[in-house]
């Protein structure tokens, strides 16, 4: 098993807290401190963690949760001070990595006085940034619900809703690879209500599944085009809210597309039309059909939802997809809400938590790992690993090692070629590979890659 770190967590809000989650899967010795008192109580209930009543600047409280011997800290709060504070100490005690969340996008910036590389913190991560660049990817591939990119852009992970009546519904996943041999793709998941499955040649498609497909980047259109789903032709985009992920949606969308943004709140509305240089700002409230009428919704080719509000969001969306807008984005901020998206009809959505989740967890692997990335309402992880020297998964062909059942490989990239892994392929060093995991698998797949 890889080696247990020492993680200190600050902050036990959503990031905080699916953190944990996924690193004590993985039988870290997982520290959280948190100074709300319900989240302190949510996170004592609900976690394999010790858990600590206080402030991450503390340095009494760091001592206490072992600050001394930690190989990282993870500051998550809701404040940016607190977490440079609580990364900045952790500096002072000798954390060989540091994390801290920001909301203030300057703190990115070369040129402020506090960046990563003036203070030596190891990652200054701003979810809003990572959220908007996600929000783009899905409008681009439209057809999606979600869309990763692997092996620098070469390897993609898409997933789809299926619809009734399509051809390949209730046949073996084996017959269709059979009969689709042309491109390359695997089957990677299969989300059918709240079950993630693994699937196996025998599983077969059902009406309404969630499907996760792992295919080079050509034959994404292929996959697409099988799976009865088409890529919109998008041109007009409107966007509801324009806080920070507003703001730089529309800033990169209006250099390809007409962009409306409409905001409730005057001196935000003000700044938008002052910074952004083609899109239309509106003010209004999103959630008044008459104003979404007024401004053409139904000439919209995508409508996307990016208030701080859940419920605006979810609402609006709904509201656009009865008016047969084609391609519908949601902003979630509740990671408890994510399951049940899909099955209201809204066609794809952005959960900020889980994406800095995501940016954090890729950071914090080790050695063989690349890049990670767990879907929102998944209870999986997509990884990215590079087979090292004499370990394991290079010694046999795959049919003759003991993969975990709950995990599977979708695809390979071996000098910049990618294909679809079989029984009798045999992993060589220096291999980038694609693989799916549930969460008992994953600390045994990174034991075949060391």
């Amino acid at each position: 098993m890889a080696k247990s770190l020492h993680i200190i967590i600050i902050g036990a809000g959503e990031v905080g807290y699916n953190l944990a989650k996924m690193l004590s899967y993985e039988r870290h010795d997982i520290v959280l401190i948190e100074e709300n008192a319900e989240k302190y109580q949510r996170a004592v209930d609900g976690l394999d963690a010790q858990v600590y009543h206080g402030s991450g600047t503390s340095f009494r409280l760091l001592e206490k949760a072992g600050i001394k011997k930690a190989d990282m800290l993870v500051a998550v709060t809701n404040r940016d001070e607190v977490n440079l504070i609580a990364a900045l100490m952790a500096k002072q005690y000798g954390v060989g990595k540091t994390v801290a969340r920001v909301k203030n996008r300057e703190f990115l910036m070369s040129e402020a006085p506090i960046n990563p590389q003036k203070t030596h913190i190891d990652l200054i991560i701003h979810p809003e940034s990572v959220a908007a660049q996600g929000t783009v990817r899905l409008l681009k591939q439209s057809a999606a619900t979600d869309i990763i990119e692997f092996a620098r852009g070469q390897i993609i992970l898409i997933g789809i809703q299926l619809d009734r009546n399509l051809p390949i519904l209730h046949r073996p996943l084996a017959e269709l690879t059979q009969e689709y041999k042309d491109f390359p793709f695997r089957t990677i998941a299969i989300q059918r209500k709240d079950i993630t499955k693994i699937p196996r040649g025998n599983d077969v498609f059902m009406p309404n599944d969630r499907v996760f497909v792992v295919a080079p980047k050509e034959n994404i259109k292929d996959v697409i085009r099988i799976t009865g789903k088409e890529n919109v032709n998008i041109e007009n985009v409107m966007i509801l809210g324009g806080g920070q992920i507003g703001y730089l949606v529309a800033r990169e969308l209006e250099k390809q597309y007409n962009v409306k943004v409409i905001e409730s709140n005057i001196d935000k509305s003000q700044n938008l039309a002052e910074r952004l240089k083609k899109s239309l700002v509106i003010r209004g409230d999103g959630r008044d059909l008459n104003l979404l009428a007024l401004e053409g919704i139904i000439d919209m080719d995508a409508f996307i939802s990016l208030t701080g509000d859940d419920e605006t969001n979810i609402i609006s969306c709904l509201m656009a997809k009865h008016l047969r807008v084609p391609k519908i984005i949601s902003l979630i901020n509740k990671v408890d809400y994510t399951p049940i998206i899909p099955t209201i009809g809204i066609d794809a959505y952005i959960s900020k938590q889980q994406l800095t989740v995501n940016g954090i967890l890729k950071f914090i692997r080790r050695g063989a790992v690349v890049s990670v990335a767990s879907i929102p309402g998944i209870s999986a992880e997509a990884i990215e690993m590079i087979a090292q020297k004499g370990s394991r998964i290079t010694k046999k062909p795959l049919i003759d090692l003991k993969f975990p059942k709950d995990a599977i490989l979708g695809a390979v990239m071996r000098n910049d070629k990618v294909f679809i892994p079989v029984g009798g392929t045999q992993i060589q060093a220096g291999d980038k590979v694609v693989l799916f995991a549930l969460p008992p698998a994953i600390s045994e797949v990174e034991k075949l890659f060391e």
